[in-house]
């Protein structure tokens, strides 16, 4: 079995981006009735390279070393190709952001992961 802490940060980033999608959906369709086309509006605002670099924003001051680490690696481990719709800055923020709750999923801290998530949910602004 591989030693999660020693893993690849892109594929810690890539358990993190489904497990945070995942919760973002799972709590977009539980808080109210949003038609289909809301809900993937919604979706994209958090789980965007955008949505992450603010969601990271919202969590800083939250985070132990540890998980500032765990950010860290993910940041500067990610290329230099971005997605056509984020900048360089937004992509390697968002892989650091997916690297911590990839990290946080596979070292079974659900609560940790939680409460970060609920934070974010609580504060995040929805650009419209």
């Amino acid at each position: 079995m591989v030693d999660i802490r020693e893993q690849s940060p892109l594929t810690l980033a890539f358990v993190g981006d489904a497990v945070y999608s995942l919760m973002i959906r799972e709590y977009l369709a539980t808080d109210k009735r949003y038609n289909i086309n809301k809900l993937h509006h919604l979706t994209v605002c958090y789980v965007s390279a955008h949505g992450q670099m603010q969601a990271l924003g919202i969590i800083e001051n939250m985070l132990t070393e540890e998980e500032k680490n765990i950010i860290k690696r993910g940041h500067n481990s990610s290329k230099a190709s971005v997605a056509k719709h984020a900048t360089v800055e937004e992509y390697r923020s968002s892989t650091g952001f997916e690297c911590l709750m990839g990290y946080l999923e596979l070292t079974r801290q659900k609560d940790r992961l939680k409460e970060i998530v609920e934070y974010i949910i609580a504060n995040f602004k929805i650009e419209e």
